[in-house]
């Protein structure tokens, strides 16, 4: 009888399967897919849906209940693959003896798991949640609440697609086509509706209720998230690391012609000049040696505690076997960079060069875990 094999794909902070067009993971499931089958190993793959700012516990509880609804238990091997935060949802779910809910789900659906691989997770925080402790990274917070629940704030963000929408058709007729701005426009904004019920204001809706998250993520509350979980035994614990070199270009008269560029590239540096800010009394663990060459190798330079993906410090991704090293940003990892055919564009423009290849080298070796731990 066929091993029947399910891969659950869970994304992380602020995630979500899919708003309007833009999908979380763009072409992983492909590319994944593709990299199974090429090992002949037959799974199919689940994309999952979270609460975008929940607590991690909330988060682990939503993922047991859709490994349940799946057929999970009827599976002869599971296989997880977390994207930042969704890479500590699977710790927690697995770790042995914990109790997320009423039952004993939680033990049946560790038994059946076979690798736990995290993309660009914080297993050991990030700097960037200390600022979203802050009185700025509150403001943030509000006003997507405000947004969310108050019929003016919708009606704000109605007239702000419009108007992007119109930019968009503006900046054709400037000769820049193709841009972020224009995907965003035909894939995401003009789908807005002034409807409770539309899924951009539940995803928007969701962030308001609960972001429990947000203090879990700083260096200060993942150290009692590490007290709280442990990895279980004959499981394959593995990770794929990401990080960038400091932002260093210029700005030059002709990308100034692009502002919104000019905004994304704004928005990358303080990104990642927040999260290169390592807490003093937290550190990262220190990789031995062989672990270190490979990141220099692989990124392209020797890693430092202020190295990143743009949101997640580089250092902080190690957890368990090394699968892969990739000289990518946050995003690129799933599918959203520049090269890619992605309907939501670049947010995070990094300048890491990632590319088609560098993405396919990328997921090929998360299904090389996969079919080594599949029987």
């Amino acid at each position: 009888m066929a091993t029947t094999r399910i891969v659950y794909l869970v994304p992380g902070f602020f995630g979500f399967t899919a708003v309007g067009a833009v999908s979380y993971f763009h072409d992983v499931e492909h590319a994944l897919g593709h990299a199974l089958a090429r090992r002949r190993v037959d799974a199919r793959i689940v994309r999952c849906r979270t609460q975008p700012t929940a607590s991690i516990p909330r988060r682990a509880d939503d993922l047991r209940r859709q490994v349940l609804a799946s057929g999970g238990l009827k599976a002869d091997e599971l296989h997880f693959v977390g994207h930042s935060t969704g890479g500590l949802d699977v710790r927690m779910l697995l770790t042995p003896g914990v109790k997320i809910a009423v039952g004993a789900s939680e033990e049946r659906i560790a038994a059946r798991t076979r690798t736990a691989i995290s993309v660009a997770t914080p297993h050991h925080g990030t700097p960037l949640a200390n600022h979203f402790q802050s009185a700025q990274g509150q403001t943030l917070l509000l006003v997507l609440s405000a947004l969310a629940t108050s019929g003016q704030g919708r009606g704000i963000i109605l007239a702000a697609a419009r108007a992007i929408a119109l930019a968009a058709r503006l900046d054709d007729w400037l000769g820049r086509e193709d841009t972020p701005l224009d995907r965003v426009a035909a894939n995401l904004l003009r789908r807005i509706r002034f409807d409770r019920r539309d899924a951009l204001w539940k995803y928007l809706g969701e962030i308001e209720h609960d972001q429990g998250a947000v203090l879990q993520l700083t260096p200060e509350g993942i150290e009692l998230f590490e007290a709280a979980v442990s990895d279980r035994a004959g499981i394959d614990y593995a990770c794929v690391v990401a990080g960038v070199p400091p932002p260093g270009e210029t700005f030059r008269v002709r990308s100034l012609l692009d502002p919104e560029q000019v905004a994304l590239r704004v928005l990358f540096r303080l990104l990642h000049a927040l999260s290169s800010q390592a807490h003093p009394r937290y550190p990262y663990p220190s990789p031995p040696k062989g672990v270190r060459s490979r990141l220099a190798r692989g990124l392209g330079f020797a890693p430092t505690p202020a190295t990143s993906d743009g949101v997640v410090p580089t250092l902080s991704q190690l957890h368990g076997r090394l699968l892969h090293v990739a000289r990518a940003d946050h995003l690129d990892v799933v599918g959203h960079y520049t090269l890619a055919d992605s309907a939501s564009g670049d947010w995070l423009p990094s300048g890491a060069g990632f590319t088609p290849e560098g993405f396919a080298a990328t997921w090929d070796a998360v299904a090389a875990a996969i079919a080594r731990a599949s029987r």
